[in-house]
């Protein structure tokens, strides 16, 4: 991105970097609208702390400071240092719970002197699950890396099968390479349940039924490997475990997996010899496939499909998870987890799922997950209850799971909650102090990417208002106030950069992939292809052509003995997810409810801007239902309708349209403050966790839906 800054300092355009070969000038519709966000009149500026005698819980949108007053930077960080000395002296260190994400990705302002900091006091440890835990865990187990087909290489394809990937909305910059590619000859295949405005584009729209991705996935290689469609020679050299898979898929035949699916018998034929017989054929999946319950077991073997036939081979094939995995920044100098062993518990803490933040503060147990097991399944665990909540990077009040279960939790007058924010959000209702955070204009950070294979330097553009300080400079000075005497958290943004690229002593990184880089040469570029993307012309960059590769048995793995020495399924099969079509459940709650994300948010982030709401107003606050599930029920487009299962309810607009296959309702995340009812979708999810890595599972939920008599004329 280019910034424009006038002489008062002040940004007034933004726009896309025409010399960044995956972006090339042009910024999606979301981001092109960064000032709206960066100059909204309702920033936070100042810290505050709740007044006395004022209760936590929803706050009236456009008066929340009439909750809060403003005091000074210090006096907000000794009184919020105390509060948690007192707590960890109190309960136990492990009683202090961080929760952040993804609201900023800079590298430092994701994971730096946070966790710095949290290591040190001996805080709970976050498993950080709610995204793409399930489907990194399902990718690494099969190829042991999380790489890609390079998004410029999308162009070359002759087949693309976008898998619960929403490209045109929520991919964009892959979106001219799909033209280009269909502009040569190209089909573009789309999966998903949900009318999207990739699969309203596609030359065929596959509406599968939640939830059953696994199905399909095996009796596609389930007609692959009866009509000797695979890559003999590329699964004998690069793969383990053929023999057992070939076993397993033989009992996914085309009529099953219709029965499963919602497709006909040949429409799962038709696709897998499509697929296996287009070369070059590239897969992009996306993570909304493994929100299932068994959403890591799906996401694995979708992601066996090019192996079996090859596709890694031909330039313009293979496939896309992310390509996270080929940044390999220094996390440990970053993160500094051996400040733990000089922490009041003298080890690291335990690890409490964020996805199961609801059962945390209601002290029904932690949903924690063993150190160091590989599938990482949820556990209850003895430790403290959670009498400290330090927000950051998130608005779990609007995107946690099981939202009536968080609320409760929220609300409870023992629980000492301090949010890092930029606006009055969902959880900062909540808060006991709420801290002005800077955007990604206002401080320097260093990136790396799940979409293409260059690092970037984010320079600071413009000051921040106000207030508003990054999460470095907060945990750093906290630490200070805490007592800790350790010189890293004095470290600044340039010496962490420097220690994220373990910078040698000729200035350039040492990291793998990354030892061409120097600081200053990012100053100077901005942006720095990994050195194995650097030519991609004459020598390009195809994943997984040759090993050994980054598994247990250097091979690709289609039989996972990790997997069965932990006593999981070493292969891949379809179970039905607990709340779906299949399960006793739907007597009660017969609709299949996907939990969808919005095209002009990213996740709650923007919801509360009147220029991004006006881009979402045909479906916010709406919920989509198929023609027969509404005349089932006597609803007519327009009418006010009620959607409820045993842990909450929504009212929300009928939206009678083609978006759904029938049996299948879907409605948007949105800020629950924003809803006259103070509720959004996450009132309908539950806590259940993915099959794999312990993710959240938005999109195996049942529901009922209802004419709302409630609403009705008089």
């Amino acid at each position: 991105m280019l910034v424009t800054v006038d002489s008062n300092g002040r940004a007034i355009k933004v726009q896309g970097d025409p010399s960044q070969p995956v972006t090339q000038g042009f910024l999606c519709g979301k981001v092109a609208k960064y000032l709206d966000r960066v100059y909204a009149p309702d920033r936070i500026l100042y810290p505050l702390q709740r007044k006395p005698g004022v209760a936590k819980g929803p706050l009236v949108r456009g008066r929340e400071h009439e909750a809060f007053e403003r005091v000074s930077w210090d006096e907000a960080l000794d009184a919020i240092a105390a509060r948690l000395k007192q707590t960890a002296e109190r309960y136990g260190p492990e009683s202090i719970l961080p929760y952040s994400y993804a609201g900023t990705m800079g590298v430092l302002g994701y994971g730096s002197m946070d966790r710095r900091f949290f290591h040190r006091l001996g805080g709970s440890q976050l498993d950080r699950t709610i995204c793409s835990e399930a489907g990194g865990l399902a990718w690494n187990l099969v190829y042991g890396k999380k790489l890609g087909t390079p998004t410029e290489d999308f162009a070359l394809a002759k087949l693309i099968v976008a898998w619960g990937a929403n490209i045109h909305g929520n991919n964009v910059h892959l979106w001219p390479m799909v033209e280009q590619a269909r502009r040569n000859g190209a089909r573009l295949i789309v999966i998903d349940p949900y009318r999207t405005r990739t699969a309203a584009l596609a030359d065929w729209h596959i509406a599968i039924r939640p939830g059953t991705d696994a199905a399909l996935a095996l009796g596609i290689m389930h007609v692959i490997l009866r009509e000797g469609l695979e890559d003999r020679a590329y699964v004998a050299e690069n793969t383990h475990g053929i023999e057992r898979l070939a076993e397993r898929v033989g009992a996914y035949t085309p009529e099953r997996v219709a029965a499963w699916t919602g497709m006909t018998a040949s429409e799962v034929e038709q696709l897998a010899r499509e697929y296996a017989t287009t070369r070059p054929a590239a897969l992009r999946m996306n993570y909304g496939v493994q929100r299932s319950e068994n959403g890591g077991t799906a996401a694995r073997a979708i992601a066996m499909l090019p192996a079996l036939t090859g596709a890694w081979k031909h330039r313009g094939g293979g496939g896309q998870l992310s390509t996270s995995g080929a940044f390999q920044w220094n996390k440990r100098a970053l993160e500094r987890p051996d400040l733990a062993a000089v922490s009041p518990l003298g080890r690291l803490a335990r690890i409490v799922n964020m996805s199961t933040l609801g059962q945390a503060l209601e002290k029904q147990g932690t949903g924690n997950r063993e150190q160091g097991t590989e599938n990482q399944t949820a556990h209850p665990d003895s430790g403290p209850d959670v009498h400290a909540l330090f927000v950051y990077n998130s608005n779990p009040g609007a995107v946690a799971p099981n939202h009536n279960a968080v609320r409760r939790g929220l609300e409870r007058t023992d629980l000492f909650t301090v949010v890092h924010e930029l606006f009055f959000t969902d959880t900062t209702d909540y808060a006991d102090y709420v801290l002005p955070a800077t955007t990604f204009l206002e401080h320097t950070d260093i990136q790396g990417a799940y979409g293409h294979y260059f690092v970037q330097l984010s320079s600071q553009a413009i000051e921040p208002p106000g207030e508003a300080q990054p999460n470095v400079w907060l945990f750093s000075q906290l630490a200070q106030r805490m007592g800790f005497t350790e010189e890293c958290f004095r470290d600044t943004p340039e010496q962490m950069i420097e220690q994220a690229l373990a910078v040698g002593p000729d200035g350039h990184s040492t990291n793998a992939g990354m030892e061409h880089i120097a600081l200053d040469d990012l100053k100077q570029q901005g942006h720095i292809p990994l050195s194995f993307h650097r030519d991609p012309e004459d020598h390009p960059f195809q994943p997984y052509t040759a090993g050994p590769f980054s598994t247990p048995s250097g091979k690709i793995e289609f039989y996972s003995e990790t997997l069965a020495a932990q006593g999981l399924d070493p292969l891949p099969a379809f179970v039905a997810p607990t709340e779906s079509r299949w399960s006793e459940g739907a007597k009660r709650f017969p609709l299949e409810f996907l939990a969808r994300k919005n095209d002009n948010y990213m996740n709650s982030t923007f919801a509360n801007l009147d220029g991004h709401r006006k881009m979402e107003a045909r479906t916010s606050q709406k919920l989509e239902l198929h023609p027969l599930d509404a005349e089932s029920r006597g609803i007519a487009d327009g009418d006010a309708v009620r959607v409820w299962n045993d842990r909450g309810e929504l009212r929300l607009t009928a939206l009678v349209n083609g978006s759904v296959p029938a049996g299948v309702v879907a409605a948007r995340l949105d800020w629950a403050k924003l809803h006259p009812e103070g509720a959004n979708v996450n009132a309908l999810t539950s806590e259940r966790l993915t099959d794999l890595g312990a993710g959240a599972t938005f999109y195996s939920v049942l529901v009922e839906v209802a004419k709302d008599s409630s609403q009705s004329s008089p």
